[in-house]
């Protein structure tokens, strides 16, 4: 069974991790993907792997931080494959790890900008693009820090990825009656460039019920049931995909 037949999605983030994943399992359920990164060799490669398994598949190379680049990517759905359905904005970043008082405003700028500012400035874009079809829904990629831990060093991350639930809510409470859907997904550790090196990996696993950390396709699983319409009544939400981690905390 296919789930995105027909569908039009943007996924950010998308040249590598959970992203990548996304791209490659949206494809498979039969959905055309637009694909932003700024690593534009790297995202370029995973068209390639789209097309050559028989997808649709384009890059957009650019800044998530840049409300150009979200312009870019909802001109591109529009002309190349005549619409936009799902927007998953999957792009993050940790930064700089450090006690709150060491952070300087800089990096804590560049935290916002890509993991809260840059979810907004796609959302601004995408959903205009969404009302002319009827309808679409958007996934924000959150994160267990900031919404049922923090961690040390990780204050702005955590700051960042708890906000995108006001964000979540405010386009539920503008949207939901126009066909629009807004939901975040919320990953404990994850097996990606972002999980650091073997020990930083183990000690991760130890946080959760599972005592182990998952691996980018199992959250981008939880991310095609969001895009989807078997979450047709899930609206303004949080989809734990965190192994235990929150049920062991709160």
């Amino acid at each position: 069974m296919t789930l995105l037949d027909g569908k039009v999605a943007i996924i950010t983030g998308a040249s590598s991790g959970i992203g990548k994943a996304a791209a490659m399992l949206f494809s498979a359920h039969g959905a055309a993907v637009v694909l932003v990164a700024r690593r534009e060799h790297s995202l370029n490669s995973v068209v390639d792997e789209i097309r050559a398994i028989g997808g649709r598949a384009i890059a957009v190379a650019g800044d998530v931080s840049d409300a150009r680049t979200h312009l870019d990517a909802v001109t591109s759905a529009h002309a190349k494959f005549g619409g936009l359905h799902i927007a998953f904005n999957n792009a993050g970043l940790v930064g700089t790890t450090q006690p709150l008082a060491e952070v300087e405003p800089e990096n804590w700028a560049k935290v916002m900008a890509v993991n809260l500012t840059a979810a907004f400035l796609g959302a601004k874009a995408q959903i205009p693009a969404m009302l002319e079809v009827g309808g679409g829904t958007l996934v924000f990629t959150g994160s267990f820090v900031g919404n049922s831990v923090g961690l040390p060093g990780m204050a702005p991350y955590g700051v960042a990825k708890a906000g995108l639930m006001g964000l979540v809510r405010g386009i539920t409470a503008d949207y939901a009656a126009q066909g629009i859907r807004a939901n975040a997904l919320l990953p404990g550790g994850t097996a990606t460039d972002m999980a650091g090196d073997a020990a930083q990996r183990e000690w991760a696993a130890g946080l959760h019920a599972m005592k182990r950390i998952a691996q980018p396709q199992e959250i981008a699983q939880a991310a095609l049931f969001l895009a989807s319409d078997m979450s047709s009544f899930v609206t303004g939400s949080a989809l734990w995909a965190d192994g235990g981690n929150a049920a062991v905390k709160m």
